[in-house]
């Protein structure tokens, strides 16, 4: 299957993914949050895509190509929704996706245990006359719970082609194609079921004329409902008539708000929920199910006391897991490594083996040792549904920073990465929101620094301090939130969060997204990390790493009280974090790390990385998403913080060390 991959910002989306391609076909999934689109388009294109289960997660346009009975197919993965609102950035980039680029079939997948929920959307999407394929996911869990759905009369009410899926395991997925080419060549199209109250349809039968079909662009039953509920779109108010239209429809919502006392918005909304209802009621049959191991554990995970116990003992016993892992691993590639040592004889011969072969071997290590387990472990808690259950814990320490449980995405994201986590602050709803969201992610120890937590602190002095240290970060994230929040007060929203099934994960899918996310640094890590080396090997066969070192010393070695040579690390890891612990191993020439350093000046050295100042890439991303000014003020902040910070560890630590 030939497949390509492009990701589009929000703000830019209808600008650059669009059906532009000629005779290709193009094919968007839409849906609510946590349905499984993700796990479709990766099933359908080959790719990897996050496919978490939590929302927000799908921040940008997917796009993939698909090749399908000899028909080349473009795949776009629309952000997660709820509605047309237009509230949210997701909301306004998917409707002016579908309405600008007009996608040649929308396949909307929904939940086969949620469907209620889920036909709300679905209705906004008839009411536009879209050309929309049904795909009810999760059947398997459905028919868990005795859940079953008659895609027959679904099918019929709807007026468009269903398909059962467990896209999961790849069934019905390649259906939904196929149900999608049919739909070109046989379009259905009947509404003529998908009605309203009496007394809302008429005042949209009466717009129906007023309208005339005069705005062949878009239906005209949408753009009546639209105009009833004030919005719009698509019409100007520049000439007389259409002056004369939205006075109309302002009158006429007049008389519905008088009805019901109630908004205008309210009104629609409780008639597309009211109709999602009757359909559910229609095609949806339930056997009482008993009680099930998932209620039982949620009971536990949802704890407000036994849930933080189980997430701390989860993540402590991640910590443990692979920090004595990597330690193995640590032991295996430098036996094997020293066993082919040649004799080291010349500025050349220790070029090439200190600083190329070292740093290669060092690389292997932290990658296959520390990044690769953690990111396999990360991506087993996401697909088993135990991450959005985080959370949820997470809501009730977010607001007492003035956030509400929609940072703790971004913030949980940060553990994997902090630069897809800081894109998806996007999901915050003001900029001051979006701003302490986004300073708090660049904190978060992401897997390259927590590979330098457990590779340095955790093999060598032991995984009891590496947890405190990590521990006494997330402290400090949330000391620095509360500090914010004082500056910058606001009250949070509280917010309505899915949670989602357990389901045992897929391993395949567990090892494709860890590959995803592991594969950038086998290509841009691994190299920095071999040149590094090798710079650093050069500079200090030719005595030049002196010269960097004094100037450095007056804070590396008289106030950090580390090393002189940590000074170089420390710049060279603003490229790659990672690049820290693996040049640790170049400076000790194959010796034990712990012939250059003691255990307090690893431990202030793994404090001060935590801290300072992000990757180049995630400042780059910090640049587009919150310009130069905040973003200057955020890396001067970490920097001063990490010395700060750094310094007095140094001091009050070397009590204890």
């Amino acid at each position: 299957m030939k497949h390509t991959s492009t990701s589009t910002s929000l703000k830019d989306s209808a600008e650059v993914i669009g059906n532009d391609n000629g005779d290709r076909l193009t094919l968007a999934l839409v849906g609510n949050v946590n349905v499984g689109k993700s796990t479709i388009f990766n099933q359908l294109t080959g790719l990897v895509q996050e496919t978490g289960n939590w929302g927000g997660k799908t921040v940008e346009l997917k796009k993939g190509t698909l090749s399908h009975h000899g028909l080349q197919i473009d795949v776009v993965d629309l952000p997660g929704i709820y509605s047309f609102a237009t509230y949210s950035v997701e909301e306004q980039a998917t409707q002016e996706y579908i309405l600008t680029q007009k996608p040649d079939v929308i396949i909307n997948v929904v939940d086969a245990t949620s469907l209620e929920r889920n036909l709300f959307f679905t209705l906004q999407l008839r009411e536009m006359g879209l050309p929309v394929v049904l795909g009810i996911n999760y059947n398997d869990i459905a028919n868990k719970k005795n859940i079953r759905v008659d895609t027959n009369l679904l099918q019929e009410i709807l007026g468009v082609p269903v398909v059962d899926t467990i896209a999961i395991k790849g069934i019905g997925v390649h259906e939904l194609v196929d149900a999608a080419l049919e739909f070109l060549d046989k379009p259905v199209n009947n509404t003529s079921r998908l009605k309203y109250g009496i007394e809302v349809e008429n005042r949209i039968d009466q717009l129906l004329e007023l309208l005339d079909n005069g705005f062949p662009e878009t239906p005209s039953r949408w753009q009546a409902i639209q105009l009833l509920e004030g919005k719009n779109p698509a019409l100007s108010a520049d000439d007389k008539e259409m002056r004369a239209i939205i006075s109309n429809a302002e009158k006429l919502a007049g008389e519905l708000v008088s009805m019901h006392g109630e908004d205008i918005s309210t009104i629609i909304a409780a008639e597309r929920y009211a109709l999602a209802a009757s359909i559910t009621e229609k095609v949806v049959s339930r056997k009482e199910a008993v009680r099930k191991l998932s209620d039982i554990m949620d009971n536990i995970m949802l704890h407000p006391i036994f849930g933080y116990f189980v997430f701390f003992l989860t993540l402590a016993a991640i910590l443990i897991v692979v920090s004595l892992f990597g330690e193995w691993v640590t032991g295996v590639i430098e036996g094997f490594f020293e066993s082919i040592k040649p004799e080291i004889a010349g500025s050349a011969m220790n070029i090439f083996w200190n600083g190329g072969v070292i740093g290669f071997y060092a690389a292997l290590i932290v990658a296959i040792g520390f990044i690769l387990p953690f990111f396999l472990i990360l991506s087993w808690l996401s697909e088993s549904g135990y991450l959005p259950r985080i959370a949820f814990l997470m809501d009730r320490p977010c607001h007492t920073i003035g956030l509400h449980g929609m940072s703790s995405i971004p913030l949980i994201m940060g553990l994997g990465c902090n630069v897809p986590a800081c894109m998806a602050c996007r999901v915050m709803n003001n900029k001051r929101d979006r701003l302490i969201a986004t300073f708090l992610t660049t904190m978060v120890p992401c897997a390259a620094r927590t590979s330098i937590v457990l590779g340095l602190v955790g093999a060598f002095i032991g995984w009891q301090w590496a947890v405190g240290i990590l521990f006494f970060q997330f402290l400090l994230i949330y000391i620095i939130g509360l500090i914010l929040n004082k500056i910058m007060p606001s009250n949070s929203p509280g917010i309505i969060m899915e949670i989602p099934e357990y389901r045992w994960p897929s391993l395949k899918n567990v090892w494709r997204q860890a590959w995803f996310r592991f594969k950038e640094f086998l290509v841009i890590g691994v190299p920095l990390i071999v040149i590094g080396s090798v710079i650093i090997e050069t500079m200090n066969v030719y005595n030049w790493l002196d010269y960097l070192t004094d100037i450095l010393a007056p804070l590396t070695v008289s106030w950090l009280g580390l090393p002189a040579f940590t000074g170089v690390l420390l710049i060279f890891g603003i490229l790659r974090k990672e690049a820290n612990l693996a040049l640790l191993f170049s400076f000790a020439g194959g010796a034990a790390i712990t012939t250059i350093m003691t255990p307090l000046q690893m431990v202030v050295f793994t404090i001060v990385i935590l801290i300072y100042i992000p990757c180049i890439s995630t400042i780059a991303v910090l640049l587009k998403e919150t310009g130069v000014k905040a973003t200057t003020l955020m890396v001067l902040a970490e920097i001063g913080l990490a010395i700060l910070i750094g310094g007095v560890a140094y001091r009050l630590l070397g009590l204890f060390l």
